[in-house]
């Protein structure tokens, strides 16, 4: 019962906040993206809001307790790391763009209005599916919490974040994400601390996963490669899966729209870049605490559900205070990322599909009925669509990175791409990965671990620009709109190159801290463990190398933006920022 009051409290005060903030909407652009002034805090709050969601917390903690925690610090190691690059490469000169959604973007800097509405339909598509998924995610932590039905989930989740995006918009969403990755950043470091040292430490956990036989290797760098649910059959294979996926997610994080998009709420370029750098550490830390926790809880339990794991620890392991900033942390991911997707959704509806309002009031108020009409939609999908929470999310949201990746890449940095070879880009990067997808999932077509659809439909979205580029000539719009997103007001600027070093500068520190922590907590412990349990020595090998690997790639991150952001780089540039 005392969960039931917490989830339920919880509902009534994200909603009180989300109206609470709704009383700085002024206009379209403060509805649209919260006034353009959002500090560092509050952006780095709603990243990771916006990634943390249900998915992680049940689906990718379940596939940790199910045998693969190393693996998933792998793929971490190099997801994470596009939140930095990506904001360097594409995050500030989308804020500096001064456009309201990510496809508006698209649409100015290729002076074409059908380039907007397609990326407007991806985003669409692909976040209503992924907003699916994470709903789905909720309204099963509520049923299974409350014992109520799972229906009645989905109506309280979709009526909370529904009604104070309707009064609120971006305001709304950016305040109760902080508030909501506040909450759940505490429960995952205080109930994984809790877990680890309840069974003995790091070096008690890795010794009892060595002893365990439910899953053997599962304290292996590679996880599990025998027995019926064994995902990978070789070290190599779950190697490949791991970068493969890493490298796909980072460019997920640096390019989708619920990424990006929440730098247009920036006050600055040096916000975007500071609080990316800070999302990377926030992020790397999350999962190499919540990865080895999914995995302990097999020396509790080792035949749960394993999306449903971290719902069992907090009810049946954790003191009851714990289990409930648990409880109340994962829901909240879930919520903070069903708001955000369908504020999204609704803004791009009103924004890049439907046709230009003649004023602020009428613009409004469309923009909040596209809300409502997405959400309800939304809600009847989720309500008879059986629950999939990780493999919906994971590919809805790998579809942005064949789609978008290349098109936000080439729109800052090449010179050639032309208004057709981003429509051509975005429709067949998006396209080819859900045909090539749903051919693997009816077994139409296998393909081995290293050609995961993105990468193929990657290639193919790469191979549209180039022919659609080539048979069509850059305008003078879209070369004067590129080169005004390389140039920017030096003086604006200048008095926040200092602290943004410094957090590059932090953002390395971490990177060796984690990769210190790694070597010795893990990496050490296994080889003074390795004669006693028959491990060889390229498993050792390769602990050492996932150790040095992980802390060198936030090590890098920090590096790139250290030299990036530097005093001098300004001088030569003169045109202001227009909002």
């Amino acid at each position: 019962m005392i969960y039931t009051i917490a989830i339920l409290l919880s509902l009534i005060g994200y909603f009180i906040i989300g109206h609470l903030a709704g009383r700085r909407v002024k206009g379209l652009d403060d509805y649209l993206v919260a006034g353009r002034n959002a500090p560092t805090f509050f952006i780095l709050g709603t990243l990771v809001a916006s990634y943390l969601s249900t998915s992680a917390f049940l689906g990718e903690t379940g596939f940790a307790y199910q045998g693969y925690p190393f693996v998933m610090l792998i793929f971490a190691a190099l997801s994470t790391s596009g939140c930095l690059l990506g904001a360097l490469v594409f995050g500030r000169y989308l804020r500096r763009s001064g456009a309201r959604t990510v496809p508006e973007f698209f649409g100015r800097r290729f002076a074409s209005r059908r380039v907007q509405m397609i990326a407007g339909v991806t985003t669409i598509i692909g976040l209503g599916a992924y907003l699916l998924g994470v709903m789905q995610g909720a309204g099963i932590m509520f049923s299974e919490l409350t014992g109520m039905p799972y229906w009645v989930g989905l109506v309280l989740v979709w009526a909370t974040y529904t009604g104070f995006i309707l009064y609120s918009g971006s305001p709304g969403v950016m305040l109760t994400d902080t508030i909501m990755f506040v909450i759940f950043s505490l429960a995952a470091i205080g109930g994984s601390i809790y877990v680890i040292q309840d069974l003995g430490g790091f070096s008690g956990v890795v010794e009892g996963l060595l002893a365990q036989t439910d899953r053997p290797d599962i304290a292996l760098w590679h996880g599990v490669l025998e027995g019926p649910d064994a995902a990978f059959s070789t070290p190599g294979e779950a190697l490949t899966w791991g970068v493969t996926l890493g490298l796909v997610w980072a460019a997920v994080l640096a390019a989708s729209p619920w990424q990006s998009s929440r730098y247009l709420m920036a006050r600055n370029e040096h916000v975007v870049m500071r609080s990316a750098m800070l999302t990377a550490v926030a992020l790397a830390v999350f999962y190499a605490l919540m990865m080895m926790t999914g995995a302990a809880i097999n020396l509790y339990d080792a035949t749960l559900d394993p999306e449903r794991s971290m719902i069992w620890v907090a009810l049946n392991v954790l003191p009851t205070w714990l289990g409930i900033v648990i409880l109340t942390g994962v829901f909240a991911a879930g919520l903070s990322s069903c708001s955000t997707f369908l504020s999204i959704i609704g803004f791009s509806i009103s924004n890049d599909i439907l046709s230009a309002s003649k004023d602020e009031a009428s613009a409004m108020r469309k923009s909040r009925l596209a809300v409502l009409a997405a959400g309800l939609a939304a809600l009847m999908l989720a309500l008879f669509q059986p629950p999939a929470v990780m493999s919906v999310v994971w590919f809805a949201a790998t579809l942005f990175a064949s789609s978008w990746g290349p098109v936000a890449l080439l729109s800052i940095w090449s010179k050639r791409i032309t208004a057709a070879g981003a429509a051509w880009g975005l429709a067949v990067g998006f396209a080819g990965n859900v045909a090539i997808s749903l051919m693997v999932q009816v077994e139409w077509l296998a393909l081995p671990v290293y050609l995961h659809p993105v990468l193929l439909s990657t290639l193919m979205a790469l191979v549209a620009i180039m022919l659609a580029s080539c048979a069509t000539r850059v305008t003078q719009a879209e070369r004067e709109y590129r080169a005004f997103l390389h140039t920017f007001d030096a003086e604006a600027v200048a008095g926040w190159v200092t602290g943004t070093r410094l957090i590059a500068f932090c953002t390395m520190l971490s990177g060796v801290a984690i990769g210190v922590f790694l070597w010795h907590q893990y990496a050490v412990t296994l080889e003074g463990l390795a004669a006693s349990f028959g491990v060889s020595g390229d498993a050792v090998q390769g602990a050492y190398g996932l150790a040095i690997g992980c802390g060198a790639m936030l090590l890098i991150a920090g590096a790139v933006g250290f030299w990036l952001v530097r005093p001098h780089q300004q001088a030569h540039l003169a045109r202001p920022v227009t909002s």
